[in-house]
């Protein structure tokens, strides 16, 4: 299962690249939860996780992973994004955790990071 959990988290990537908070949503149960940063409120269901990855919308993003680990339907990794937003470009290097059921929906991710790892630059 640790191809198809690998495969999944490449997904994740490339719908967070792609900026559409639909596509992104799409890859998550509908029950799933979602906590980013670790610490911030709980968001719960497709709905709510939809409306969380909206900011993405439009944004001109790309990612990069780093280092992956995948278990029983568990991943761990590390990857880049950076979001350019008009002047300027915002680059942070989150360390995600996600569970994944049967079908390689995404049942719950936490992201590791804090305002402090963002680095802002002018693009």
């Amino acid at each position: 299962m640790s191809a198809e959990v690998k495969a999944a988290v490449a997904r994740y990537l490339d719908a967070v690249a792609g900026g559409s908070p639909a596509a992104i949503a799409a890859l998550y149960a509908p029950d799933a939860t979602l906590e980013d940063p670790v610490g911030a409120d709980l968001v719960r269901g497709r709905a709510a996780i939809e409306e969380f990855y909206g900011a993405l919308a439009g944004a001109k993003v790309s990612t990069e992973l780093l280092a992956v680990r995948a278990v029983a339907g568990h991943a761990a990794f590390s990857f880049r994004v950076t979001t350019d937003a008009g002047d300027q470009q915002y680059v942070v290097e989150p360390i995600d955790v996600m569970t994944f059921d049967a079908d390689g929906q995404i049942t719950s991710m936490r992201a590791f990071w804090a305002p402090g790892d963002m680095v802002v630059t002018p693009a």
